[in-house]
């Protein structure tokens, strides 16, 4: 009875290798995928806004986050002077600005 016991606990040399292989490329498979699906993406995604906020300048119609349209009448190095209406002025982040409109 012992002897059957040693020897089905006993390690199997040749399945592992291959077990191991196949572990290893789908690792590789899962981490390639995550990089082609998610962050290469968003990496892309961040570069255009970037390119966008800096590309702003003072007359441009921008529309924020929150959904408030404006003009720029005034820019500093991390905010914005927007007119949103006739002698209404509001000075908001430069990150809170969402899109810039062109008409």
């Amino acid at each position: 009875m012992s002897n059957l016991l040693m020897a089905l606990m006993a390690p199997q040399g040749n399945d592992a290798g291959g077990s191991m292989i196949s572990t290893v490329v789908m690792f590789a498979l899962i981490i390639f995928i995550f990089y082609f699906m998610i962050i290469r993406p968003q990496s892309k995604r961040q570069k255009e806004r970037q390119k966008m906020l800096e590309a702003m300048k003072k007359g441009d119609k921008v529309v924020t986050n929150g959904g408030l349209h404006g003009k720029i009448v005034g820019m500093e190095d991390k905010t914005v002077l927007l007119e949103i209406a006739d002698n209404v002025k509001v000075k908001v982040e430069k990150s809170a600005i969402g899109a810039v409109v062109t008409e």
